[in-house]
């Protein structure tokens, strides 16, 4: 005599192969879509824009020195003298600084990966970066709109750094919050004792000017290089999280098979 149909079993066999079918869709939805793409947060360009940021800027002022009268100090005297009506050869760190701007705007509008304030900010440095070299100091000493330049790069080179950082969990350190903020308060020492060396006129003021700007056009390049390796970590996390989808729909889909033909039997 046969037995009656148990309610629960159906009830769990039907559940069972409705589990089955989603995850069989899902699969053949995201194998239809193709494997999951990385996004590309930091255009390729944008490595080389950052690196002859300090390249173009520490050659600059190499080659513009040399070039100078034995009087001249490079310990004492500011790159702006190197670039102004009293330089000899002048040109040289003028075209720097045009290419050094130049390289900072770039860098701004390709560095996608972080955030519009932070990109519009080194827009900004750029900027004035190419005033700076747009109005060459005469030999009685800088005028106001080259201060005022000046101290626009000295604060937007500062501040751009905690902009940069990431309050959701960041893959390097550098883009954490604590890491730039870190970097912010290094730079703000740096640019308010330079600041302060300019209004003293202190002895070592080319010098102090030199290692500033050498280590702030530094970080641009270090955030590139953080958040297009960020990026490519997390596509490996992607396709990884996509291929264990994957698997565990055909081993779902295959035990729902085997349930039903046993039950037929």
């Amino acid at each position: 005599m046969a037995q009656p149909a148990r309610p629960d079993l159906a009830r769990s066999r039907s559940g069972r192969e409705y589990v089955s079918r989603g995850l069989a869709s899902a699969t053949a939805g995201l194998m239809s879509a193709g494997p999951l793409r990385a996004g590309r947060p930091v255009a390729g360009w944008t490595i080389g824009t950052a690196l002859l940021t300090p390249v173009v800027l520490v050659g600059g002022w190499l080659v513009a020195g040399t070039l100078q009268p034995d009087s001249y100090s490079p310990v004492r005297q500011t790159m702006s003298v190197l670039a102004g009506q009293s330089g000899t050869d002048r040109w040289v760190m003028t075209a720097a600084l045009l290419l050094v701007g130049s390289c900072q705007i770039a860098t701004g509008a390709g560095l996608a990966g972080v955030g519009r304030p932070a990109r519009i900010l080194l827009i900004v440095t750029g900027i004035s970066t190419l005033g700076v070299a747009g109005s060459p100091e005469p030999a009685t000493g800088p005028t106001p709109l080259h201060l005022a330049f000046a101290v626009s790069c000295a604060f937007t080179t500062a501040v751009w750094p905690v902009l940069v950082a990431r309050r959701a969990p960041a893959q390097s350190w550098i883009l954490s919050v604590y890491g730039c903020g870190t970097v912010t308060l290094l730079f703000a020492g740096l640019s308010g004792w330079l600041l302060i060396a300019a209004q003293d006129g202190s002895a070592d003021l080319g010098l102090l000017e030199r290692l500033t700007s050498g280590v702030q056009g530094l970080f641009p390049l270090v955030v590139a290089i953080a958040v297009r390796q960020a990026a490519r970590t997390r596509a490996t996390s992607d396709r990884r999280g996509h291929q264990h989808l994957q698997t565990s729909a055909r081993a779902q889909s295959g035990s729902a098979a085997g349930n039903r033909w046993l039950h037929r039997g």
